[in-house]
């Protein structure tokens, strides 16, 4: 038996079943929101970004990078949680409503296909540097940045776990 709750299971989705969803969406006129990233150790800064990105429009679809993405974008070693684990904790957030995986090292042939109605990066990124805005834009939807939450950020927090590990070390 799978021990995994259905709610959570049902929230990650092949591509060619989002595309449908998006679909039904469209057709009730419904806002689809569309974002992107790792999320390899959540914390409060993803939390609040995808809360916020979720507060615009009427459902988040949010493209995970998978494990072999990751390795293409940030190396060897990452993700440091692999992509089914990241992507249960992520369906456990309220805002979230859909995920889905993607290997490339970026979500343009997702945002190609799903054609969301606004598409969301976070504060650190130009809006003219993030991929998928010509799609979107084009066909009639926006392109957001939302604020990062200052102090927050996998790397941050992998760098304190580092130093607290070196000085436990140094203890020894």
């Amino acid at each position: 038996m799978d021990p995994m709750p259905h709610m959570l299971k049902d929230k990650i989705q092949p591509l060619i079943e989002l595309v449908k969803i998006r679909q039904k969406f469209k057709d009730l006129g419904k806002t689809v929101v569309f974002t992107n990233g790792v999320f390899d150790i959540l914390h409060r800064g993803h939390v609040e970004y995808l809360t916020q990105a979720r507060e615009l429009g009427d459902c988040l679809f949010v493209g995970l990078n998978s494990d072999t993405s990751v390795e293409k974008v940030k190396g060897p070693g990452k993700p440091l949680v692999k992509q089914e684990d990241r992507a249960i904790v992520l369906a456990g957030l309220m805002a979230v409503d859909y995920i889905c995986f993607f290997d490339e090292e970026t979500p343009q042939n997702m945002i190609q296909a799903i054609i969301p109605d606004i598409l969301v990066k976070g504060g650190d990124y130009q809006i003219s540097e993030i991929v998928g805005r010509d799609i979107v834009e084009e066909n009639g939807g926006k392109v957001v940045t939302v604020p990062t939450v200052e102090g927050f950020s996998t790397s941050e927090l992998t760098r304190r776990i580092a130093r607290l590990m070196i000085e436990k070390e140094k203890i020894r």
